[in-house]
């Protein structure tokens, strides 16, 4: 690391990151992207300003910068998140003395809402016809499991076959974030979905191979190939929306959480570290009891003109 805070210390902080923290590599990605940002814009400041001398002045022109190029709030939150981390970690080994980024605040952002299935079209995404192939049935049973235990795409495509046993028996447990363990519970059409195809996955994997879920060749089938197959079947059957692995599990959640309004649970089947990130799903619920309240209340029907 440099005495002023160089770019050598970007690559120690990440280091630290994937090793101590152990961040998942599309975080330590994100961050080493913001970060490389950071350089950048410093090295274009006048003079011979090192990340040491920024001050927040500096900061909010960055930001505004950012803005005009087209960067939404969202977006600025997060690239101002990783600097002020990076900043606090600076601080920490006396390499900057002060965090110029605390004082900033990104753009408003809004909060756009997940989208969800209904009940409805969930059952007819889930519904099929029989089939003997041995592709539609691998699908069928990745994604009862996505829709019936909340999965996210990672840990469905990290699922290994010493899980079956424990899986069938009614429960998987996954490795979610910051490889943080949890057991959640599989529904009966989804432990039939994977019975029939644990029975049929000896025909396409390779020797040795210990995924669950395998592709033609053998071996274990990829996130990109699962987002795939999702948007075919999806497509074939002309739903109205764009589904893809988190919108299963979003429609888990809001349905869960409709039919128990328990928010504890559905937090920790979904494997969230703050009650905040499940708060969310009570807004969709909000959604779906206002529009029953505007089609039967009869204060709430428009009088027909």
């Amino acid at each position: 690391m440099t005495a002023d805070g160089g770019v050598d210390s970007v690559g120690a902080y990440l280091d630290e990151l994937a090793q101590q923290r152990r961040l998942s590599p599309h975080t330590i990605a994100n961050y080493r992207r913001d970060l490389i940002l950071l350089s950048r814009m410093v090295g274009e400041l006048p003079g011979d300003t090192r990340f040491a001398q920024v001050q927040s002045a500096q900061i909010r022109r960055f930001v505004a910068q950012l803005h005009a190029r087209g960067l939404s709030g969202r977006s600025l939150a997060r690239t101002l998140s990783a600097w002020r981390g990076f900043y606090r970690w600076l601080g920490q080994r006396g390499v900057a003395p002060h965090n110029p980024v605390d004082s900033v605040r990104s753009p408003r952002r809004s909060h756009a809402l997940p989208k969800a299935l209904s009940p409805d079209e969930a059952n007819r995404f889930l519904t099929t016809v029989a089939s003997d192939d041995h592709l539609e049935i691998r699908d069928q049973a990745m994604f009862e499991l996505f829709y019936s235990s909340g999965l996210r795409l990672a840990e469905l495509a990290a699922l290994d076959v010493t899980c079956v046993e424990e899986l069938l028996a009614g429960e998987v447990r996954v490795l979610g974030k910051r490889n943080k363990p949890r057991i959640v519970p599989v529904g009966s059409k989804a432990r039939e979905a994977v019975a029939s195809w644990v029975a049929r996955r000896g025909h396409l994997a390779a020797v040795e191979e210990s995924a669950l879920f395998v592709g033609r060749r053998g071996k274990r089938l990829g996130m990109r190939m699962i987002q795939l197959r999702l948007a075919r079947r999806a497509g074939r059957l002309g739903l109205p929306v764009r589904v893809h692995p988190h919108m299963l599990r979003h429609s888990f959640a809001s349905h869960l959480l409709q039919s128990s309004g328990d928010l504890r649970a559905v937090q920790e089947m979904l494997g969230h570290a703050s009650i905040a990130s499940t708060q969310v799903y009570t807004h969709l619920d909000f959604q779906h009891l206002a529009a029953v309240y505007d089609q039967a209340h009869p204060r709430a029907r428009r009088k027909p003109k």
